[in-house]
């Protein structure tokens, strides 16, 4: 969730996505060239016998671990779905395109699939996600369902965040670090984020707990390219700070824990549900991750104990027997679930266009594939979810991530009203 990728300054990188996010000169209604097929009403993505998906993702950037599960799972999910007949006698396709987490890349390939695709049931990072979101809501209208948890995300009938919004999860991993890990009203509270949607989406979510709580925030900012933590640990130790959030990639995290570990620095560390990867158990940050770190997550982790979960596990074993079990797994799945639950209802109303799996998916009210929170899709101005897991690295559990919190949504997070 880790390999290098072209490191490019925050403002040049988004510079590069405004203007490829615009670069696209065609304007269409959404309704030309929709047809009947048996009945069924179809548009962009859908012909012959098949109904084509995008998927854009990282297999070679800082959360390529992620992108990998993330793939392969959502790849598993659509064999099963076509073992099973497909959605109106057409077989489901994953189309897939490595951005490695490069803004350039990851609009060009949007640019690329998009005439092609019925909508994404992947796309992977927040700024990318949001470079395009004026071009989906207004022309494209095919719908996205995002490994991207910002905020700013919000409010488009066709950009679905599944679960809580990174501000959200924050709010209730400070609540954790409150009731469970001694954090108090006067006490300071460190911040590493990264620049960006992901990271400003987190940092407004501890601002606004740290307000309600009177606790001070330590703010540190860092860029996806800084991978060594020493120099935040070091002023986070000198304000003298009792616990730290991390909106960042894995790697960073495990900077952070190692080299606070090493130093002596003993407070409490949580991470958002991207700030970790399993494989770095493995690592020399491995004993500190299990000691003094968590996470906050948006379900219950790949080794739950839920027949679902454990289903899936077998599952993708059997289909991927070299790799590892992870939380994309559940990412990827739940994802292309809700995808497909929507093509299902879509197609019985008899409406496989782009519109009419948008409208499925608004009369999702309690979904759920066994991964703890039901996500209600009705209102696009809101999360699917306000509830977070709190989870704690642990290489002796299935997935290396064990439940220490069950789904709750602190008071701070249900009163709050996300700012799109």
């Amino acid at each position: 969730m880790n390999t290098t990728y072209a490191a490019r300054a925050a403002a040049g990188a988004l510079a590069a996505l405004l203007v490829l996010a615009g670069c696209s000169s065609k304007a269409k209604d959404s309704d030309d060239g929709d047809k009947a097929t048996g009945g069924v009403k179809t548009g962009e993505g859908v012909s012959g016998k098949t109904i084509a998906l995008g998927a854009l993702t990282d297999m070679t950037g800082v959360y390529a671990t992620l992108g990998k599960s993330v793939t392969q799972a959502q790849q598993l999910y659509v064999k099963q779905l076509n073992a099973e007949g497909g959605v109106c006698g057409y077989k489901v396709q994953l189309t897939v395109r490595d951005h490695g987490y490069d803004p350039q890349k990851a609009v060009s390939g949007y640019t690329e699939l998009e005439p092609k695709v019925l909508g994404f049931a992947q796309f992977i990072g927040s700024p990318f996600v949001a470079a395009v979101k004026q071009r989906v809501d207004g022309q494209d209208k095919g719908l996205v369902l995002p490994q991207g948890w910002s905020s700013a995300l919000l409010g488009s009938p066709y950009i679905r965040v599944i679960g809580s919004t990174y501000d959200i999860e924050t709010m209730n991993a400070v609540d954790f670090l409150i009731k469970e890990k001694g954090l108090k009203k006067g006490d300071k509270l460190g911040h590493v984020y990264f620049e960006g949607d992901y990271g400003e989406s987190a940092l407004a979510g501890s601002r606004h707990i740290g307000e309600e709580e009177g606790l001070t925030v330590v703010e540190q900012k860092i860029k996806p390219t800084d991978n060594d933590m020493t120099a935040q640990v070091a002023a986070l130790k000198q304000a003298g700070v009792k616990a730290i959030v991390i909106s960042a990639g894995p790697r960073q995290a495990a900077s952070l824990v190692g080299v606070a570990a090493a130093g002596g620095f003993d407070v409490p560390i949580i991470g958002n549900n991207s700030a970790f990867a399993p494989q770095l158990l493995a690592t020399q940050a491995g004993p500190a991750l299990m000691k003094n770190y968590y996470v906050a997550s948006p379900s219950l982790p790949i080794g739950a104990d839920t027949p679902e979960a454990k289903k899936l596990v077998a599952d993708y074993r059997a289909a991927y027997p070299k790799d590892s079990l992870d939380n994309g797994i559940v990412a990827g799945w739940t994802a292309a679930s809700a995808f497909g639950e929507a093509l299902k209802k879509a197609c019985a109303s008899k409406d496989l266009t782009r519109q009419g799996v948008g409208k499925a998916l608004l009369t999702l009210d309690s979904f759920s594939v066994g991964f703890g929170p039901e996500q209600d899709f009705t209102d696009p101005k809101s999360p699917s979810s306000r509830q977070s897991v709190i989870l704690q690295p642990d290489k002796s559990v299935t997935g290396g991530m064990k439940v220490v919190q069950e789904a709750t949504a602190s008071e701070v997070a249900e009163a709050y009203t996300p700012k799109a």
